[in-house]
């Protein structure tokens, strides 16, 4: 029986080594054949034998064990009914809520406010405009709102007059709820290019999107009884 925890400890060093070898190989192919490509973050193998990942940030690509071929596109589990690829993508763009830069954001406070939500939003978005009318069917969340002008030049213009406005949360509401142009308004609107540089390093494409308190992060206007429902997963932070 003494054996068996030398038999282990040389099969686990064994199969290290392996994947180690095996990751070289394809980082050295992939480099020789395609000298375009940034530089490789990560290479594992997925559940699919002889199939790697190769992850470039938060990109993902797949390819044999030699690195002959490379697959852009989605790996899913028939059996389970999964998108893998969907899967890790979610758990590599998730954003620790707690690393927020919440000075950058405005507030807007419902019922008791106990729940936390994070929001990504560009005042020339036509689908934040339908998920703001849906959020007011959710009560008792605390919205913390950040201006993402992204969409268009005067993106930054209507951005900058809602930001330095008195009151942000009523600028905002005014124009993405009664379409009421904010006042022309200046101020330091370096909060501003600080979300750009957090949705650039973060990867936020789209507007809205929306973070929640155990760091879920979703795109796109979902309606009110998904966000409830996501709240209600996501827990307090």
């Amino acid at each position: 029986m003494k054996l068996l925890p030398t038999l282990l400890a040389a099969a686990t060093l064994w199969l290290a080594t392996g994947a180690s070898a095996q990751e070289a190989v394809i980082r050295k192919t992939l480099a020789e054949r395609i000298p375009q490509m940034e530089k490789i973050d990560e290479i594992r193998p997925t559940p699919m034998p002889g199939l790697f990942e190769v992850r470039i940030g938060t990109d993902l690509f797949y390819t044999d064990a030699k690195g002959n071929y490379v697959i852009q596109g989605e790996l899913i589990d028939t059996k389970a009914r999964r998108n893998l690829t969907e899967d890790r993508i979610n758990k590599l763009t998730a954003v620790d809520f707690s690393a927020l830069p919440l000075k950058d954001a405005f507030t807007l406070v419902r019922g008791d406010g106990k729940r936390k939500l994070a929001v990504f939003e560009d005042p020339n978005c036509g689908y934040c405009k339908r998920f703001e009318r849906d959020m007011q069917n959710v009560d008792n969340v605390t919205v913390y709102l950040f201006l993402y002008p992204i969409l268009s030049p005067d993106s930054a213009e209507k951005s900058r007059n809602i930001w330095c406005a008195k009151d942000r949360a009523a600028a905002w509401n005014d124009y993405m709820l009664r379409d009421k142009n904010p006042a022309a308004a200046s101020c330091d609107t370096a909060a501003l290019q600080r979300n750009l540089a957090f949705g650039r390093k973060h990867k936020i494409t789209g507007t809205p999107t929306l973070i929640f308190a155990d760091g879920t992060r979703v795109p796109g206007a979902v309606p009110a009884a998904e966000i409830e429902r996501r709240l209600a997963e996501a827990g307090p932070n």
